[in-house]
């Protein structure tokens, strides 16, 4: 693996980790919201990830025939999907999205599990600017041997 690749496959990391983190900042403004334009309360996102293809098709044939580990290419974002888990019913007749019986449909957003899935996606985004820092410095090292 090239240091080039290193790199790129970090920055997949980094805009991968940035939007999941920006899906989760929307969740989080989001949890009291009881009025979408597309009827109903909001309804938590989910950012789906997937490992991206070998886009070198020489190295991929290359690992083929050393009969090695096929090597990561880094993650691309597949898609963000609404979690289907049921709304929080939460009793309160003076608002107006209230039901006959009082209840008003809240957000499927768990305050607690966003703030987890923020300090796990702030980690990540950490350890792929870590990884490029250091791809980094065995560049320079590598520079200096050439002095």
């Amino acid at each position: 693996m090239s240091l080039f690749n290193a790199i790129d496959i970090s920055s997949s990391g980094l805009t991968a980790q940035r939007l999941r983190m920006d899906t989760i900042s929307e969740n989080i403004a989001n949890v009291n919201t009881t009025r979408t334009p597309a009827g109903g309360p909001y309804r938590r996102k989910v950012v789906l990830f997937e490992s991206r293809e070998n886009e070198n098709r020489f190295a991929g044939v290359f690992n083929e025939a050393l009969e090695q580990q096929k090597i990561g290419n880094g993650v691309r974002v597949v898609g963000i999907i609404e979690d289907s888990s049921p709304f929080k019913m939460q009793y309160d007749p003076n608002h107006p999205d209230a039901d006959a019986q009082g209840y008003v449909r809240m957000p499927n957003v768990n305050i607690v599990t966003e703030m987890v899935n923020m300090i796990s996606a702030t980690r990540a985004y950490e350890a792929n600017t870590t990884s490029i820092r250091a791809s980094k410095d065995i560049a320079l090292k590598a520079l200096e041997i050439g002095r």
